[in-house]
């Protein structure tokens, strides 16, 4: 019975995802798939949260491991991805009714997306890892081609697709490297080989590092591996935009710093690693600069979000770097910084749903023209979350940026928080651009005016978005606590 409750969160999702299934074909209410499927994710969350309070110690995980570590790394990103997933649920549940496009299947491959990424956040091996990418990949690429009529959709999943096998080759094929010079895919004896020296006596396994890297890096849609996300994430529902842009996301971030920390970061008895960490702070700061500069040159405020995503992925590859040499303060806050990014960014994705319908979806600044005046309560609702995003106090965002910067400079790392801060008013721009549409401009003569829809569904998903973004601004103590319990897993 304790092992079964180790593995609670993980089979509520299954379970719920087939229930989900064959309650669509007897359903007369569609819509109602969504709210079923936010109570499986806030199930599958509690779960994780009683694993927390229980105690994990007291479980008999042994059995599980290295397959399924069940720490509190795990258990957070857990609560986490299962938040993201309720809220693009909600969200999936107005959209999807509105724009004629609510097929069941949807809330289902929600379900089975977001256990692979719980997969990805406890995998101990890369074969553990490797089914979970898989996994939540596949639901990712269908996400992206749900709307089928669409040839932007098709689009952007056929690349998102195409990318991502190439990366999940490459990625591959690094695993089979460094399977090849340290006898192992248990990550904790991979780290334990290359504290050891492995590198010298097998050159092969730090070529092996640099294409595991590769495909982290591809996943999190970081610079120069960024090509796939601007075109999905347009291409996709908007729904399963905010999915992507926030629960695969965090999922990455937790596989890169699950492998990294513990198989790759010991940076003290690995001369070479001198050379590597340095390369992923010219990818952060590559990727901050590249996002923010081509975000403020676009149209479509789906669009701009999009880079909106990859400049993010910058701010967190700094926590990255960082947590490579100082792992529990560093990795908290990349923790805690995720926590923010996902409340904020699936309220973004929210209001701007909200302020479209069938008629005319709302999706560029010129649709946001006026919106301040006609309809005030959304509009200061997308306000709060850009704020947050562009880390104006005392949204939440403030206080993730702040952690990591903080944690950057107490590690030396100067040069690197100033660049990101620099970004990170350079970002600052776009999202005050939407501010200046919404309040100070008006529409143009004749031009089509989209209508809010009415949907209880995503009203709800913004409610508690800005609820979190106000929680997580003004008293930011408890989930840092848990973030930084969670980054003890790392302790050397």
């Amino acid at each position: 019975m304790l092992l079964m409750f180790a593995l609670s969160p993980f089979l509520v999702l299954g379970g719920g995802a087939l229930l989900l299934m064959l309650a669509e074909v007897f359903s007369r209410r569609p819509s109602g798939l969504a709210i079923g499927t936010t109570i499986v994710f806030i199930t599958s969350g509690a779960f994780s949260v009683a694993l927390w309070l229980y105690g994990i110690e007291f479980l008999p995980v042994g059995i599980l491991s290295p397959w399924i570590l069940v720490d509190k790394f795990t258990l957070f990103f857990n609560v986490l991805l299962c938040l993201g997933g309720a809220l693009a649920s909600l969200l999936a549940g107005g959209y999807l009714v509105e724009y004629k496009l609510n097929r069941g299947e949807f809330y289902s491959i929600l379900l089975f997306a977001t256990f692979g990424g719980m997969m990805l956040a406890s995998a101990g091996d890369f074969l553990t890892l490797f089914l979970g990418l898989e996994t939540m990949s596949l639901g990712a690429y269908a996400l992206t081609a749900f709307r089928r009529a669409s040839p932007r959709s098709a689009e952007g999943a056929l690349k998102y697709f195409l990318l991502g096998s190439f990366a999940a080759a490459i990625m591959l094929y690094g695993i089979a490297l460094v399977y090849g010079a340290t006898g192992s895919t248990d990550l904790a004896r991979v780290g334990a080989a290359f504290s050891h020296g492995v590198v010298t006596s097998h050159p092969m396994a730090l070529i092996g590092l640099v294409l595991i890297v590769i495909g982290l890096l591809f996943k999190v849609s970081a610079v120069p591996f960024h090509m796939w996300t601007p075109d999905a994430y347009e291409g996709a529902p908007t729904p399963a935009t905010a999915y992507m842009a926030v629960v695969v996301k965090s999922a990455a971030f937790a596989m890169m710093l699950r492998v990294l920390l513990t198989s790759f970061g010991d940076a003290e008895s690995m001369s070479w690693s001198a050379g590597w960490p340095p390369a992923l702070a010219a990818i952060a700061v590559l990727t901050m600069t590249v996002a923010n500069l081509i975000a403020g040159r676009q149209d479509s405020v789906k669009r701009m979000l999009a880079y909106s995503s990859i400049a993010h992925a910058g701010y967190l590859l700094v926590g990255v770097v960082v947590a490579l040499r100082s792992k529990e303060q560093a990795a908290a806050g990349v923790i805690f910084y995720l926590a923010t990014y996902t409340v904020s960014t699936i309220g973004a994705f929210g209001a701007l749903i909200l302020l479209g319908s069938y008629g005319k979806e709302a999706v560029s600044y010129d649709d946001l023209a006026g919106v301040g005046k006609r309809h005030p309560a959304i509009a200061m609702a997308f306000s709060l979350f850009l704020f947050s995003l562009a880390g104006v106090p005392p949204t939440a965002g403030f206080f993730g940026k702040w952690f990591i910067f903080r944690a950057a400079m107490d590690s030396g790392f100067y040069w690197l928080t100033i660049l990101a801060f620099i970004n990170s008013v350079i970002g600052a721009y776009y999202y005050l651009r939407v501010l200046v549409f919404m309040y100070m401009r008006e529409p143009q003569p004749g031009a089509a005016i989209a209508v809010p829809m009415q949907s209880r569904h995503v009203k709800a998903a913004l409610l508690l978005s800005a609820v979190f973004v106000l929680a997580l601004g003004l008293a930011p103590t408890c989930t840092l606590d848990a973030a930084i319990a969670a980054a003890t897993t790392f302790r050397m």
